[in-house]
Order: C-alpha cells, then sequence, then structure tokens
C-alpha cells in the first residue's frame, strides 16, 4: 500500500475537531453508541483521531503490524476488550472504525475537488488503511469475547457443581444438567480438592436432577468414584429413581460395588450409619 500525500495527512490534521465531532454524530446515528457513556465515546474518538494522524505524520508503513502501529494497536485491542466485557456486539464494535470513513471521505473530496484522479487514489489508501484497522479491531473483539464465554462457562461449571458438606465427615455433591467431559473433570478436581481440605471420609454423588444415565454418563459417574476411593474416602450415589435404574439394566452397566440409594436422604443416613452416628427424634 503507497504511503498517503503529506497534503492528506495535513488536511486530516487541520480538521481534526471537526472530523471527530461527525465521527461522534455518525457513531450515534448508527446506534454504535448503544449502551456507552458519550464522555467516553467523546475522549475514544479523539484519542483514536491523535493516535492515528500522529502515525501518518511520520510517513510510516500501513503494515500495522510494525512497531510505529503499537500505540494504535494496543488502543484498539483495549476498546474491543472493554466492549466485549459491556455487552457489545461485533457490528457495533468494528463501526467504531468503520464509521470513521464517512467524515474523511468528505474531507478529503473538499481537499481534492479539482484532482478528481488524486481524490480516487487518496480515497483508496485511507480506505485499505481503515478496513485493515477496523478488521483488527474485529479480530481482537472475537477472543476477547471468546475468552469472556470460556470465564462464564466455566464460573456456570463450578455454580452447578456446589460441594457441600452434610455432617462432619460427609460431602454431598447435588448434581443438576447433563454430564460431559468437562463438567466431570470439574465436578471431579473440586470434590476431591473439598475431600483433602475437611478430611471427609463418605462422599454423596447425588443425581436426582440428571434427566438421563447413558454409557458416557455412566462412565463419568464410576470415573468419579474411582477417583474418591483412591483419595481413601467412600462414595454413595443418590438420586436413583426408576427410570434410572431400568436404562442402568438395559445398558447392561456394570455398577457393582458401587452403593445406590434412592434420594439423598436414604444415602444421609447410610452414611451416618457407616460414621457409627445415631440420629434420634427429640422428644
Amino acid at each position: 500500500m503507497a504511503a498517503l500525500q503529506q497534503t492528506t495527512v495535513d488536511s486530516l490534521k487541520r480538521s481534526e475537531s471537526q472530523l471527530a465531532s461527525h465521527w461522534q454524530a455518525d457513531l450515534e446515528a448508527s446506534g454504535a453508541t448503544r449502551n456507552l457513556k458519550a464522555d467516553d465515546i467523546r475522549q475514544q474518538t479523539t484519542e483514536f483521531l491523535r493516535l492515528l494522524i500522529s502515525v501518518l505524520e511520520k510517513r510510516s508503513t500501513h503494515n500495522i503490524t510494525t512497531a510505529e502501529w503499537d500505540e494504535i494497536r494496543q488502543f484498539l485491542e483495549k476498546l474491543s476488550q472493554q466492549r466485549a466485557i459491556a455487552g457489545q456486539d461485533s457490528q457495533q464494535t468494528a463501526s467504531f472504525i468503520f464509521a470513521l470513513k464517512g467524515p474523511v471521505f468528505a474531507q478529503l473530496q473538499a481537499q481534492y475537488a479539482d484532482q478528481p484522479a488524486l481524490l480516487a487514489e487518496q480515497l483508496w489508501e485511507i480506505s485499505q488503511l481503515l478496513d485493515v484497522l477496523g478488521m483488527h479491531t474485529i479480530r481482537t473483539y472475537q477472543k476477547s469475547r471468546e475468552a469472556v464465554i470460556k470465564r462464564q462457562q466455566e464460573e456456570l461449571l463450578e455454580l452447578s457443581t456446589p460441594v457441600v458438606k452434610l455432617w462432619e465427615g460427609v460431602l454431598a455433591l447435588p448434581m443438576i444438567g447433563t454430564l460431559d467431559s468437562q463438567r466431570t473433570q470439574v465436578v471431579m478436581e473440586s470434590l476431591l480438592q473439598r475431600i483433602v481440605d475437611t478430611g471427609s471420609e463418605i462422599a454423596i454423588i447425588d443425581i436426582t436432577g440428571v434427566p438421563t444415565v447413558d454409557t458416557l454418563v455412566a462412565q463419568h459417574l464410576l470415573k468419579t468414584v474411582t477417583a474418591i476411593r483412591l483419595m481413601g474416602a467412600d462414595c454413595i450415589i443418590s438420586g436413583v429413581r426408576p427410570q434410572i435404574a431400568q436404562t442402568i439394566v438395559h445398558l447392561g452397566l456394570d455398577l457393582q460395588g458401587v452403593v445406590t440409594k434412592a434420594n439423598l436422604a436414604d444415602a444421609l443416613a447410610l452414611a451416618l450409619r457407616r460414621l457409627g452416628v445415631t440420629v434420634t427424634k427429640a422428644v
């Protein structure tokens, strides 16, 4: 990409304040400022124009991966991350750059009104540059959004697998929803860590909230039971409903050696008996 004419750069610098004002108006008109503070938009547009014109004045290459473009890349990356966290979509985020084309094109048309060939050349150059910056913004936004989604998924997994201390030496893990490999790993890690932290002897896995049990789910449960036993604790699976019991039988799954109970109350009663604890009703 050829460098912009010095006349173009000078024209942009002279009209910097006007460009920022028109840019902000276009952003607002397009809906790209929705849920964003006006002061933040004003600061961001002003700062970006200052950085952009500063780089162009140095007659820098338009390869934005070079060190000369570090500040602008960092600015756009920070902006994209903020927009992703704020819940802005990719179109709103990309519009921050693409909405600048209108004011810049209008300025260049006025500057080169009597030089159509040069106008076309300069419009093409600035358009390509803004496209590259816009694509960088989108790529950064996507990475930031993926990071936000991954963190939320991890938080949801942790929230959906709470380890509860029912009694001294007895832990319970009520499970709700479908079991998969990733969730099983989280379950195993959190439960084993709590066994170590509390020195519990018995862990109850309650699957009342698990809608279906197939071969894969049963394998995940067996892996968890095995890991618990390796930690020196015992495991009881509760919440085995008639439908789940029939499914396990039809699938021919081997749950020998695994103690199961119909509900959490029965599992807790068994755990207490194993610990030698007797619970009596107060008179």
